[in-house]
């Protein structure tokens, strides 16, 4: 054998150990701590996911209704036989092979998605489309959040749970949370007849970048985790079943003036980002329409920012609050701002602190009120909390819980008049109004969900396994 041969096999053999090892820690990490499916899974070193894509991915490597596996999660080589199965026209090997790989890790959703949607092959039942697009590139565990949540409905409406009969497969899309991506997508979805609409983007730049393209193309689009005000703008076609980042910011700033009594805060945000800003913009206009004032703000995504300073700059300024607003990719940044603090004033939240990294924080925690659309604490006989827990062993976060709502709310508009615009028709709507898991489904003319939000506070507790609980604020 060549020194070139001999060399490549040490390479591929370090790939596969170190992909076996990862799988490993990921099932370790999550079965030993089922609450975790209420927030997510541990960071990469970068502060992000582990990246399952790489940029220069094609669309077409992207999507999948159950021919190739996107999220490589569970018992891959159980899924991989399904898709292989599926792919090949051989649906009843492929209910099979992803029924086997549920048995291993019943709270896979892409696998259970792909096997209802092979059963319906099997069965050759008439269906209708939906397409959910996620961040399985960026915030794969984000990703999987979102799918339970359609996965769920998907299980429920095919297994006969209302909805006469009717039933739906769910193509799933990668979009990286990219605007770019997001953007290639809408238009490859746009131009696939077959589907009825849309479930996503997962951020605000990326539902705010793609929803032009639904706009003009007449598909629906509901966004279950997109909070940015400008969304509300977006157009006739654009829905989401997260309340909006006004709600928030008046509920965060009512928190503050008349639970804790105080009346100045600084406000660390992102300024490029337009659920951060969205949500920066409309606490400082809800406060100071109360009576209180944000003495200063600051941009954590400027690398020069050293947070220490900021505080004492805040503090002599004023400021008796912290109140923190940063996306997706600032958490860090957001966490120490956390750290720098050492509980001297109190901390107020966006849902975007609302994970794991934040309770790994520890003390420095202790007592921040974060503002998000539902609490499994505080819904916990819910019929959704119930059947979400026996279907996946364990708790579900509110990301889960407006994805299940926005498939509830497609798969019904979508039975009562399956066109693209009669979907819109129906969603509109003012007797539309389902009961779905965070209350009744209801859209404002604006597209917008007229719902009120949930405070959670960082308290001790041992439901994580971190030490620290989000918990409902009563």
């Amino acid at each position: 054998m060549s020194q070139k041969n001999e060399s490549l096999i040490f390479v591929l053999a370090l790939v596969i150990t170190g992909a076996l090892l990862g799988g490993g820690y990921f099932l370790f990490f999550k079965s030993s701590s089922p609450y975790l499916l209420n927030q997510n899974s541990p960071p990469s070193p970068s502060g992000n996911s582990p990246s399952t894509s790489a940029p220069n991915q094609t669309i077409e490597t992207r999507i999948s209704q159950g021919e190739k596996v996107l999220i490589p999660s569970g018992d891959l080589a159980l899924k991989q036989g399904g898709t292989t199965a599926l792919a090949a026209g051989q649906y009843q090997e492929a209910v099979q092979q992803f029924n086997a790989a549920l048995q291993q890790n019943k709270n896979d959703p892409e696998a259970l998605i792909y096997r209802n949607n092979a059963q319906i092959l099997q069965n050759n039942q008439s269906y209708y489309t939906i397409a959910v697009s996620i961040p399985i590139g960026t915030s794969v565990n984000t990703a999987q959040e979102i799918l339970r949540g359609v996965a769920q409905a998907q299980t429920e409406v095919n297994q006969g749970v209302g909805l006469n009969g009717n039933l739906f497969k769910i193509i799933i899309v990668n979009d990286d949370n990219s605007p770019e991506m997001a953007s290639e997508v809408a238009k490859k979805l746009v131009n696939n007849s077959e589907i009825l609409g849309v479930i996503g983007h997962f951020g605000s730049n990326a539902t705010l970048a793609a929803a032009p393209i639904y706009e003009a193309g007449k598909l629906v689009l509901i966004s279950p985790t997109s909070t940015s005000t400008a969304i509300s703008n977006a157009g006739d076609f654009i829905f989401r079943t997260v309340p909006s980042d006004r709600f928030a910011g008046s509920t965060l700033a009512r928190y503050l003036l008349n639970t804790l009594n105080l009346k100045k805060a600084v406000v660390f945000f992102n300024s490029a980002n337009d659920y951060s800003n969205s949500l920066q913009t409309e606490f400082t206009t809800a406060l100071n329409g109360d009576g209180g004032e944000v003495v200063t703000v600051f941009d954590i995504a400027k690398p020069n920012l050293n947070p220490t300073q900021a505080l004492e700059q805040a503090r002599q300024q004023g400021a008796e609050a912290i109140v923190l607003t940063p996306d997706s990719s600032t958490i860090e940044q957001a966490l120490q701002v956390v750290r720098s603090n050492r509980k001297q004033l109190p901390l107020l939240g966006g849902d975007s602190l609302y994970r794991p990294e934040t309770l790994k924080v520890g003390s420095d925690t202790m007592g921040m009120v974060i503002a998000i659309p539902w609490h499994i604490l505080a819904n916990p006989n819910s019929e959704f909390a119930q059947a979400a827990n026996q279907l996946w062993g364990g708790d579900v976060n509110w990301r889960t819980a407006t994805a299940y709502d926005a498939a509830k709310a497609l798969m019904i508009a979508i039975s009562k008049n399956p066109t693209r615009t009669g979907v819109q028709e129906t969603l509109s709507a003012s007797d539309f109004t389902p009961e779905g898991a965070t209350g009744i489904i209801r859209f404002l003319p604006s597209g917008d969900r007229n719902q009120p939000l949930q405070l959670v506070k960082v308290e001790p507790g041992n439901r994580s396994g971190f030490g620290y609980d989000f918990v409902p604020v009563r």
